[in-house]
């Protein structure tokens, strides 16, 4: 998809000019402390880029753990971590001035809490996502991937779900919130030039998972002999990626974003294969050499009944081809979660 550039026909879509791909600047992550955050800024150091994170270390779990994930970047010359939170707009001023792209992965996170407390998750998610394309229009950066997720398509889409699906029914705060961060962005890009690329993540895991999330959840409870909360009847599906693929689809994003002008589009990353909760608590047992005790207890309010990825956009676009099947992603995570833990570090929530 291509913006409707009819207003600023001074802004056409092209291909950049030969001789402007070379990427001198630094690139912006925001959650770079978090899950996923931290897995990109270590890939993208690794792949020679120079990295700005921006974290605030928010109380939503232990900050300790995001301070372990950035261990490693941190030990590098090419990465600076400036702590704060997206909403606070002095913050965009203390930023250095070589930043040529924005990989925006800051956000109250969490289905079932956005329930709780949605006003939260509309001042973080939608005021914070306004702020940061507010600094990049003033900035003029014009290249965006902003993380957005499978919770958009709600419990109505066909299945596979796909991009071409209106997404009219979000059916949680936190999903309206990030629909509504993908229109946002699709404004100030047909306004402002900013080219941009939206990422719907399916369930993301593997190492550094966050502990609220339910691979890492029920290993920690099957680990410590407790029961495991599980909602519904277990024949609930999700779409489970392992991490890896996510930072495929994520560097192929950013390549195309830098590589073009003109250009806005929504694209899943996803494992494109389904996994029932019962299957999936019977492997992360399995992987972590304990015995599932399980509490049955009603369908959650906001969870949908199935997400499965169609990553054929992905593939056309980014040559994005998830590699990593579920059960050999789970071991991963395991042999992190159980080095973790051998080692004494906290893996709590709390």
């Amino acid at each position: 998809m291509r913006y409707d550039r009819r207003v600023l026909p001074d802004t056409a879509p092209h291909a950049d000019p030969p001789g402007t791909r070379g990427h001198a600047g630094s690139v912006l992550v925001t959650g770079a402390a978090g899950f996923i955050g931290s897995h990109l800024t270590d890939r993208l150091l690794g792949s020679g880029h120079r990295v700005v994170g921006l974290d605030n270390f928010d109380h939503f779990y232990d900050p300790a753990i995001k301070e372990r994930n950035l261990v490693g970047a941190r030990e590098s010359s090419d990465f600076l971590l400036i702590r704060g939170d997206i909403r606070d707009a002095s913050l965009y001023h203390a930023l250095p001035d070589d930043i040529d792209a924005v990989v925006h992965l800051a956000a109250r996170a969490g289905v079932r809490p956005s329930i709780e407390d949605p006003r939260l998750y509309l001042d973080v998610n939608v005021t914070g996502t306004m702020l940061l394309l507010e600094y990049m229009r003033e900035r003029g950066i014009r290249k965006l991937l902003f993380g957005s997720s499978s919770s958009v398509y709600g419990d109505t889409a066909p299945v596979p779900f796909s991009e071409s699906d209106h997404a009219e029914r979000p059916i949680s705060p936190y999903a309206a919130t990030k629909r509504s961060g993908e229109l946002i962005v699709h404004a100030h890009g047909h306004l402002f030039g900013i080219d941009a690329l939206c990422l719907r993540f399916f369930t993301v895991f593997g190492p550094r998972q966050r502990p609220d999330l339910a691979i890492h959840k029920f290993a920690r409870l099957m680990s410590e002999g407790s029961e495991i909360p599980m909602f519904g009847d277990g024949s609930s599906e999700r779409d489970y990626t392992e991490v890896e693929d996510i930072l495929d689809g994520i560097e192929a994003a950013l390549e195309y974003v830098r590589d073009h002008s003109g250009v806005y589009d929504v694209v899943n990353l996803g494992g494109a294969r389904t996994t029932t909760l019962r299957r999936m608590v019977e492997l992360v047992g399995e992987a972590i050499g304990a015995r599932p005790l399980i509490r049955h207890l009603p369908d959650q309010p906001g969870d949908v009944r199935r997400t499965y990825a169609d990553v054929s956009r992905a593939e056309v676009l980014l040559g994005y081809r998830p590699s990593v099947p579920f059960e050999v992603g789970v071991r991963r995570f395991a042999d992190w979660f159980l080095a973790e833990r051998a080692a004494g570090r906290s893996l709590s929530a709390a």
